[in-house]
């Protein structure tokens, strides 16, 4: 009795580095099925994206110019910090016109099911020049999410905090209200965090005077506000009244953490 047998080709995951036809580095992930995707470093644009059947996905002009500092027409482009003409930069901002890194050390795939699937991780970490047209601070704040506050730079109005975090990209003053006694503040590039507990202080004073204030301030470095951040336990929306015998206790602590 003779047997016979058909051969599978299971394929694998797989990430490979390739350089276009200026130099430019891409990246090409494939995942066990065969379907595919290709990310160029230039402004860590996704360019393709193709079934198992190689049937493409993604439009990309045919009179796309893959040079920069002209950027890919078409694809998934990164559109940051700006969009459009909403801002003070170029028309939607620099990082579809800078060359993206991949990480080294990327945070493991969120999702549990992470076989047969490719994955990787870019970066774009700013230069000097970026850091003058586009100041902005690595440092977030936490405890704060979904509070009221109110604005200092807008007549002290009530607003309601939409972020999972507060982040910095300009002029900060605010009193956030009815906070929770323990706040988090993350400074990534110093690789370093804070946590502030605090006691018979309900609310958050948050400041820090940006570019343009920071040169108005006789006593303060045109630069320093990239070094300092104000965050402060307080009594303000509802101030405290003692009658005579009467005691209240304000009590913060300030304790440091190194962090990843």
């Amino acid at each position: 009795m003779n047997h016979s047998g058909v051969a599978c080709d299971k394929k694998t995951a797989s990430v490979e580095v390739v350089k276009d036809r200026n130099g430019i580095h891409q990246v090409v992930l494939q995942n066990s099925r065969g379907a595919s995707a290709r990310v160029s470093l230039h402004g860590g644009q996704v360019l393709s994206w193709k079934t198992d059947r190689g049937e493409e996905l993604l439009f990309i002009s045919s009179k796309a110019i893959f040079m920069p500092p002209t950027p890919v027409r078409g694809g998934i482009p990164i559109c940051f910090p700006q969009f459009g003409k909403r801002g003070s930069l170029e028309q939607h901002g620099f990082a579809r016109n800078k060359i993206w890194v991949m990480d080294d050390h990327p945070p493991p795939l969120q999702p549990s099911d992470s076989s047969g699937k490719s994955f990787i991780d870019l970066l774009l970490k700013p230069s000097e020049d970026d850091l003058k047209i586009w100041p902005h601070s690595e440092v977030r704040i936490e405890g704060l999410e979904t509070l009221d506050y109110l604005d200092n730079l807008h007549e002290k109005k009530r607003f309601t905090e939409q972020g999972d975090a507060l982040t910095f990209e300009s002029e900060v003053d605010r009193v956030y209200l009815g906070s929770s006694d323990m706040i988090a503040i993350f400074d990534h590039e110093r690789k370093q965090t804070f946590i502030i507990q605090k006691e018979g202080l309900p609310d958050v004073v948050v400041w820090n005077p940006w570019e343009k204030k920071s040169k108005s301030i006789p006593d303060f470095g045109d630069e320093e506000y990239r070094q300092m951040l104000c965050v402060d336990g307080a009594a303000i929306e509802k101030p405290i009244t003692l009658k005579p015998g009467e005691e209240w206790t304000g009590r913060l602590e300030l304790s440091y953490v190194p962090s990843s």
